[in-house]
């Protein structure tokens, strides 16, 4: 049976979705646009919390001082901003980019005017914004890593080296389905039936939310993302959370050899 358009995710579901479609921009965005509405609420109460603590522990991976500028990729409603507000001061800037208009319209009610620093929230691809070359201190980014290909995680890679300092730090942070087969088999049974019943149970579609369990289990972890951050000249490391239901890669874009930088 043909697929409907990736513009309308919700018919879809009882059908296959051909894996390279669930990567496609405008279903991701299509899919977020929907959840927007419980998103927040759904993503407390099923991660009991934990969405919280592990969003804190993304931003206290690395650094900051007064007047930076730090990017959030994959924002979605700007859930990282208050604490990174927090650590850069009212000089500081933040940068919030997700491509769902719906998720970046709900960012700047949260926060526009409220954050005591500079915040542009913009409408656009994590993986091609219009953001300057080598003009941010920091990444950050939480649980939008899953929502990539293995080829689109290359291309994200770039596009953070390409917009860091030399020498700017990164950390994200992603659901992941967790090693240890005692806690593998009932988080998977929760991330497939139990957080669809609590998105319908929240006036959520279950079919978008049961989403989430099909890219967390195409994701495994952020050890996949390892090589394509290397390879975009990135020094990233793993960090794991709770046995590994969260994991985050952290790091610096590489200084550039001071003989390079002579050119010899």
């Amino acid at each position: 049976m043909e697929l409907e358009s990736p513009e309308s995710p919700s018919v879809m579901w009882g059908n296959p979705v051909p894996s390279q479609q669930i990567y496609d921009p405008m279903f991701v965005r299509q899919l977020f646009n929907e959840m927007s509405a419980t998103y927040g609420i759904v993503n407390l109460v099923s991660s009991f919390g934990f969405c919280r603590r592990w969003r804190r522990q993304c931003i206290e991976q690395v650094s900051y001082a007064e007047s930076l500028t730090v990017v959030d990729l994959m924002t979605g409603m700007g859930e990282l901003c208050p604490a990174i507000a927090k650590r850069i001061g009212p000089r500081g800037k933040i940068v919030a980019v997700d491509n769902s208009p719906v998720m970046c319209g709900k960012a700047r009610q949260n926060h526009d005017g409220r954050l005591g620093c500079d915040l542009d929230v913009r409408e656009e691809d994590a993986l091609g914004s219009q953001i300057p070359d080598a003009s941010v201190d920091v990444v950050v980014s939480s649980f939008g890593l899953k929502t990539f290909s293995h080829e689109q995680t290359v291309a994200l890679a770039h596009e953070v080296h390409r917009i860091l300092k030399p020498g700017g730090s990164f950390s994200f942070i992603e659901i992941s389905v967790p090693p240890a087969r005692w806690l593998r088999v009932p988080y998977l049974f929760y991330l497939h039936t139990l957080i669809p019943i609590i998105g319908r149970v929240l006036m959520g579609n279950p079919d978008n939310y049961r989403m989430l369990g099909v890219y967390t289990v195409a994701f495994g972890d952020c050890q996949s993302a390892i090589s394509a951050f290397q390879q975009a000249g990135l020094d990233p490391s793993r960090r794991s959370y709770f046995f590994g239901c969260a994991t985050g890669l952290v790091g610096r874009k590489l200084q550039m050899p001071s003989s390079a930088s002579q050119g010899s």
